[in-house]
């Protein structure tokens, strides 16, 4: 945004400054469930959120063809919040699921620890963190592939996967 109001792009700095108010709208909306329901149920409270985000993308695919960008883009916003509020450990190890920069770093900290220590427990942190960026890239892939042919409705795909994990990830 800084880069986009010095270089008096004063739209596009307008753009991510709405996206960045929704994203804390978002996390606002995530702390009133996170309250809602405490730690000791966060299983349901994170089915709950799986099912808010589905119905964030389902509701961006069919909006983006007939609403500014500006719109879409906020509620994409408040899904990521979501996102990235209640999905923050994965197997007792923190967790980024919308940015790989902290993933890559455990990714390269516990493949060297492994490999210079023989650390088990490295390793295996190792190939869950391998498993988590190829599923990145494989799921970037296939919004890359699929955008010109489908449109806003590629999204439609994460809100599928995340259908999926809803119903099968127990």
């Amino acid at each position: 945004m800084g880069i986009h109001i010095g270089s008096r792009e004063f739209g596009q700095a307008g753009l991510e400054l709405f996206s960045a108010l929704m994203f804390m709208i978002g996390v606002f909306i995530m702390r009133v469930i996170q309250q809602h329901y405490p730690n000791e149920i966060a299983l349901k409270r994170q089915e709950l959120t799986l099912i808010y985000e589905i119905v964030v993308f389902v509701t961006v695919a069919f909006l983006a063809p007939v609403t500014p960008k500006l719109l879409t883009s906020g509620l994409l916003s408040i899904a990521a919040a979501a996102q990235l509020q209640e999905f923050r450990v994965l197997k007792g190890k923190p967790f980024t699921s919308l940015m790989m920069t902290g993933n890559i770093r455990t990714f390269a900290e516990s493949g060297f620890d492994f490999l210079t220590t023989g650390d088990q427990k490295a390793r295996s942190t190792a190939g869950k963190m391998g498993i988590i960026l190829l599923s990145f890239v494989i799921g970037a892939f296939l919004s890359g592939f699929f955008l010109p042919y489908l449109g806003a409705k590629t999204i439609l795909i994460s809100a599928g996967v995340l259908l999926i994990t809803l119903i099968f990830g127990r």
